[in-house]
């Protein structure tokens, strides 16, 4: 079943991709998007729609801790020239501190 949902969903979002332009946002939206939500409704299926919310907004606060680290690699890296391999690295604690940070503070609001 897992296979089944996560083919179409990866399909579905391949020709969505294919039909915008450029055509790099065909990896986009082949990818991370419908990985999580072929997850979202297997779980949704296999649990509790209360667990599939925690996991939904998981991947929301992950996805934004990612964006930080995606624009700041991307500042360092075309502005300022920096070699990839110190900057991606270093830059991996910024994303974990970020996402733990949001995990935190919104695990902190929810008590």
């Amino acid at each position: 079943m897992r296979v089944v949902v996560g083919g179409l969903v990866v399909s579905a979002f391949a020709l969505l991709g294919d039909l915008l332009k450029p055509k790099s946002f065909a990896g986009l939206f082949g990818a991370a998007p419908s990985v999580a939500l072929a997850t979202l409704i297997l779980t949704v299926m296999k649990e509790a729609k209360g667990y599939a919310s925690i996991e939904a907004r998981s991947m929301l606060l992950g996805s934004l801790a990612f964006f930080v680290y995606a624009s700041v690699v991307g500042r360092l890296l075309i502005r300022r020239q920096l070699p990839v391999l110190p900057v991606t690295s270093l830059s991996m604690t910024l994303w974990f501190g970020c996402a733990f940070g949001l995990w935190y503070a919104v695990l902190g609001l929810a008590r």
